[in-house]
């Protein structure tokens, strides 16, 4: 399945019965689009969706292999923002981000590579998790489904 993001479509793949994968091309070199996702003050600016309503209250990031990450994502509608957090198992600058999603226990882990050619980055974001039932409830959730509008986010971050 693909999403229209405006100017790029948001490609969404079923790898398995555990791994889903999202794939989008940005005119950026990798180095930029990789210090997008790594620094907290960029990063906040895009990830959230901004038609969901929701705000990222605080963004810490140590990222580094074996660096950690907290965030805390506000909502109107909740008395208290959400916390996600966990650690960078691995991290290749410019190239690669491995991270835990340990706000339940029992999260995903999450892999993004950064692929660049002439100018342009291909980015893979993609997700593991401990069970097929894990996955299907995410995919049910909707939290694919924001990728579009966060990525076409992350454009007008690069060009800015």
């Amino acid at each position: 399945m693909s999403q229209d993001s405006g100017k790029r479509s948001v490609s969404v793949e079923r790898i398995s019965d555990r791994e889903f994968a999202i794939t989008r091309s940005f005119d950026a070199p990798a180095a930029l689009v990789f210090e997008a996702w790594s620094k907290p003050e960029l990063f906040r600016q895009w990830w959230t969706p901004k038609s969901f309503g929701m705000t990222i209250v605080s963004c810490e990031m140590d990222v580094r292999t074996g660096g950690t990450y907290r965030l805390e994502i506000g909502h109107p509608s909740m008395d208290q923002p959400m916390a996600f957090f966990g650690r960078y198992l691995e991290v290749v600058p410019s190239a690669l981000m491995v991270w835990t999603n340990d706000e339940n226990g029992e999260g995903p882990v999450t892999r993004v590579t950064f692929a660049e050619a002439a100018g342009r980055t291909t980015v893979v974001y993609s997700n593991v998790f401990a069970t097929a039932q894990a996955m299907e409830d995410e995919l049910a959730s909707g939290a694919c489904d924001g990728m579009g509008e966060t990525f076409t986010q992350l454009d007008t971050v690069l060009a800015g």
